[in-house]
């Protein structure tokens, strides 16, 4: 089962209580205080695991508490520490405060173990009270309390190549030609569910990973459909590929439109995030109507189509690319870097496609990398 979002509330330990005793021995007249401390709290910790992808293992948990420190004992002897408790999660998981919507953790790192909450501290027992004036303290410390937080984890897929498009629009068909994932794959709406990540390989040593979430219908920022609940897992990509369906009985324009405002409504960063389109299903179309259509939606949008740059043998009987202009109608984001007719199962222009999107995803890194050095 898919999850992820689940609401805990977690506590780290208590310390364990100080402990009051005397020495009382034969022969030993003036033993004196002898009482042990109070062993220290079990913390919380979460480890990244990147054998997990869901946060499943924790649904159903509404409670989850590290062990207590046990209390000191006669003779000097130190309570056993409580035993430390730790959550592991999917990389991209965020734990965020549900009090004031805090954003605690974000956790990407493959193996990473952060400390969370710290147990409390052992109490004193009475030996450490004794003193030329008082040698023979009845009392001790008690063990401090462990820390109680309500917390919900995130989880929010690390991918490079987000794909966005209206339900049925071939997005599953995509990932499964292009990658190693395996989707359901059907001629109905919302065939996708949950979303999927697959590794696109452009070399012997280089791949970036894609992600498939549900599509997204008019309204989605307003609650319709499943593809706004599932919006937060491509935040974090670094490129989208909007994907555009050409035997639709939507105007192509209308639904590259549509797409970005519900991005935009969702979040302004999200829109912010470069992106190309795949036009799909140009295989129930004759290349006379492809290439009109393409045409026309390059120049809705202010686009110039740029045969010449076939760098990746893009198939010449289709307008294959469209590239950055100023000119056109006003987005609310930049303009694709590119567009280029596809057809997931007659395999037109997906090799293109693969290379093409392992460039324009190197050249997001790069910049990304010349901004932060700045």
């Amino acid at each position: 089962m898919f999850v992820d979002s689940v609401e805990l509330t977690i506590s780290s330990g208590k310390g364990g209580a100080g402990a009051i005793s005397f020495w009382t021995e034969k022969f030993v007249a003036n033993g004196g205080p002898d009482g042990g401390d109070g062993g220290r709290g079990g913390s919380i910790f979460f480890k990244v695991d990147n054998n997990t992808d869901t946060l499943s293992a924790l649904r159903g948990k509404r409670v989850i508490k590290a062990e207590n420190g046990r209390p000191g004992e006669g003779r000097k002897c130190y309570g056993r520490k409580g035993q430390d408790t730790i959550i592991t999660v999917p990389p991209g998981t965020q734990v965020v405060d549900m009090e004031t919507g805090e954003e605690l953790l974000d956790l990407v790192t493959e193996g990473e173990e952060i400390l969370f909450l710290e147990g409390g501290k052992g109490g004193l027992g009475n030996m450490h009270f004794k003193s030329s004036s008082n040698q023979r303290p009845t009392y001790a410390q008690p063990g401090l309390p462990g820390i109680t937080k309500q917390i919900r984890l995130e989880m929010k897929l690390i991918a490079d190549v987000g794909l966005v498009g209206y339900p049925n629009v071939g997005k599953s068909t995509l990932i499964s030609t292009l990658s190693n994932a395996r989707p359901q794959v059907a001629n109905y709406e919302f065939t996708t569910l949950t979303p999927k990540l697959g590794v696109v390989h452009i070399g012997e040593y280089d791949s970036f990973m894609m992600a498939d979430i549900p599509g997204i219908i008019e309204g989605a920022s307003d609650g319709r459909g499943l593809g706004l609940e599932f919006l937060k897992h491509i935040e974090r990509t670094k490129t989208l590929l909007l994907l555009i369906d050409a035997a639709n009985y939507r105007e192509m324009k209308y639904q590259y439109e549509t797409l970005l405002v519900e991005l935009q409504r969702y979040s302004q960063t999200l829109a912010r995030r470069k992106h190309a389109v795949a036009i799909t299903k140009i295989d129930s179309l004759s290349q006379d109507e492809v290439n009109t259509l393409t045409q026309t939606f390059l120049n809705d949008i202010g686009l110039e189509a740029n045969n010449a740059l076939n760098k990746y043998k893009a198939d010449a009987n289709y307008a294959s690319y469209g590239f950055k202009a100023d000119f056109g109608v006003v987005l609310p984001q930049e303009k694709p870097l590119f567009v280029l007719p596809i057809s997931s199962v007659a395999h037109l222009n997906t090799e293109a496609l693969r290379y093409t999107i392992g460039d324009f995803v190197r050249q997001v890194e790069e910049e990304n990398k010349a901004e932060q050095e700045e």
